[in-house]
């Protein structure tokens, strides 16, 4: 397949594994890339920007193919040394990176000069147009389906593409309830050049988290998924387990909530152990709409074969045979 996106990354599909937080090692990454497709390690997943140097080259042994980093620049509590990370992405050759969180415009000089590709995530038509104007080189469009942060707008991947596809310039992803290959023909139809998928990558064979987490997504219908941090003005979908039940009803309660009142609840480090232990209980873990579309644990080459295999059939047999004659 064919587009600005494999063109422009130098990959065989126009499949992107989105950057997540304690899920985007070197394991997934290279196997999405020998796949054909993107992956990407998560630059936060490791502990200090050396860790980071030491993944990359782990991801470099294991695959020759392209591979990207994610750098998600957010408020946190610990200061992180963001100007680290970046130098060290940029230092280690790597030539691809995505973006997410605040404007990466402070980083995109060292980028450009290391000749880096930049993605930057957008839940928005308004942050697309800027995230082109300051010369990122594509951008991810995340719609209200996805997982993690949509934004607050609650506009769906239906409107956002379109809009995209018709005031963007540079390529871009659609990313957000996208898992298998009517996602993908549908969004090439709407204007993207590819699509970004994280949750779905979760659930793959190489995916580094316990395969309970795996399972409980398999078994997961699309109502399971909880928006959290709403009274926040921070919206995050995660998957609806009892700590996400508690968080919702703390945010329900009368009056303001404060980030101290489920801080205990949603800590990082909860969300890595469950990750790691399957205890489903313990803490928080993003996941999108798309659960509901789940419903094995393939590896991702087999995965990504089946998406590219069923989209060239619903647009060279279906859609083709709609508008023939």
């Amino acid at each position: 397949m064919r587009t600005r996106v494999t063109e422009l990354l130098g990959i065989e599909y126009p499949i992107v594994q989105g950057g997540m937080q304690w899920v985007g090692r070197a394991e997934l990454a290279s196997a999405v890339s020998n796949a054909g497709g993107l992956g990407i390690l998560t630059a936060l997943t490791q502990p200090s920007p050396e860790d980071l140097r030491r993944e990359i080259e782990r991801c470099r042994e294991l695959t020759d193919k392209p591979f990207g980093v994610n750098l998600t620049i957010l408020p946190t509590i610990k200061p992180v040394p963001y100007e680290d990370y970046a130098r060290a992405i940029a230092e280690s050759g790597v030539g691809i990176v995505e973006t997410a969180g605040r404007n990466p415009e402070p980083f995109l000089p060292l980028f450009k000069e290391a000749g880096i590709k930049v993605i930057h995530k957008c839940t928005s038509i308004r942050h697309s147009l800027k995230a082109e104007r300051i010369g990122c080189d594509m951008v991810s469009v995340d719609g209200f389906e996805c997982a993690g942060h949509p934004g607050e707008d609650d506009v769906t991947n239906l409107i956002l593409l379109p809009l995209a596809a018709r005031r963007l310039k540079i390529p871009f992803l659609a990313s957000g309830g996208l898992g298998d290959g009517r996602g993908l023909a549908a969004a090439l139809a709407m204007g993207a050049d590819g699509i970004n998928m994280g949750t779905r990558f979760m659930v793959t064979r190489e995916a580094p988290i316990h395969e309970s987490v795996k399972q409980a997504m398999v078994d997961a219908s699309e109502l399971d998924t909880a928006l959290i941090y709403r009274s926040l003005r921070n919206t995050a979908r995660v998957f609806k387990n009892e700590i996400a039940q508690q968080v919702l009803a703390i945010e329900a309660q009368p009056g303001e909530t404060r980030f101290e009142d489920i801080r205990e609840l949603v800590s990082g480090a909860k969300g890595k152990e469950l990750l790691e232990n399957g205890e489903l209980d313990q803490g928080i873990w993003s996941a999108g709409m798309v659960v509901g579309l789940i419903d094995d644990i393939p590896a991702c080459e087999e995965l990504i074969q089946r998406i590219v295999k069923d989209a060239k059939a619903i647009i060279n047999d279906r859609l083709q045979a709609m508008v023939a004659g």
